[in-house]
């Protein structure tokens, strides 16, 4: 992956972690240097944001029930846990990840976490309104056209409230930092090759604008977040977030 590389248009090349043929001990070991990286950029606060304010737009439920789809790991999830304890919310939460080595790892991250449970499946597969609200972070750069539709349409179908997307700024800055990071804290391959192309596989406002008229959904809005993240909020329709 070139520290070169035009970002005026998104990627279109696979992630390694894509190709589930692949995986074993060195997509573990990648899962488990994914949760550093994800430290050092902040990830879990624009999805502790987007909660948070769809849950304020739905009159503040002591009880809520999320699903959270690409998981991996489930790491972004203990900075919500801990936002749920402060507002005194009893909240439930299931990862959901189509490989057994990202499940393996979220078991093992959770084994004393009895609010969270682990499942493994196919968002496409998953019944209506499973939950509250569903969550993706950097799940949806996977997809693109209509297949990013239709992932979006099966997330909202999932949930009963709404939607939280937590995904990657795709700009130069961002690009260069993940690249020298992972070269910085890792030799994984996945790590090398695919946080980089995250990046590039990324989105910008413009993107956004279009995903919301592919959906026709006119209260998902987007905010920018530190460090080179958006959060995306997608309330049912009916449903707004102020």
């Amino acid at each position: 992956m070139s520290f070169f590389r035009t970002l005026g248009s998104r990627a279109k090349e696979d992630e390694l972690m894509d190709d589930f043929s692949m995986g074993g001990e060195e997509l573990r070991e990648a899962l488990r240097h994914l949760r550093r990286l994800n430290k050092i950029f902040a990830a879990p606060g624009p999805t502790v944001s987007g909660v948070a304010k769809l849950w304020h737009s739905i009159g503040r439920p002591s009880v809520l029930s999320l699903l959270d789809v690409g998981a991996g790991s489930g790491d972004v999830n203990q900075k919500l846990l801990q936002w749920a304890a402060k507002q005194g919310i009893e909240m439930q939460i299931t990862l959901v990840d189509l490989t057994e080595e990202a499940c393996e790892e979220a078991r093992q991250l959770f084994r004393n976490e009895p609010r969270v449970q682990v499942v493994r499946a196919d968002l496409t597969s998953l019944p209506d309104a499973s939950a509250d609200i569903v969550t993706g972070s950097q799940f949806i750069h996977h997809f693109e056209g209509e297949q990013l539709v239709d992932m979006v349409t099966h997330m909202l179908r999932v949930s009963r409230y709404g939607v939280v997307i937590n995904d990657i700024h795709r700009h130069t800055v961002s690009y260069k930092a993940v690249w020298i990071t992972t070269r910085l804290i890792s030799r994984n391959r996945y790590i090398r090759h695919d946080g980089p192309l995250s990046v590039a596989k990324g989105f910008t406002d413009q993107d956004w604008q279009e995903l919301k008229r592919q959906l026709n959904h006119d209260t998902m809005t987007y905010e920018w977040k530190p460090l080179f993240r958006y959060s995306v909020v997608i309330p049912q329709m009916g449903g707004a977030v102020r």
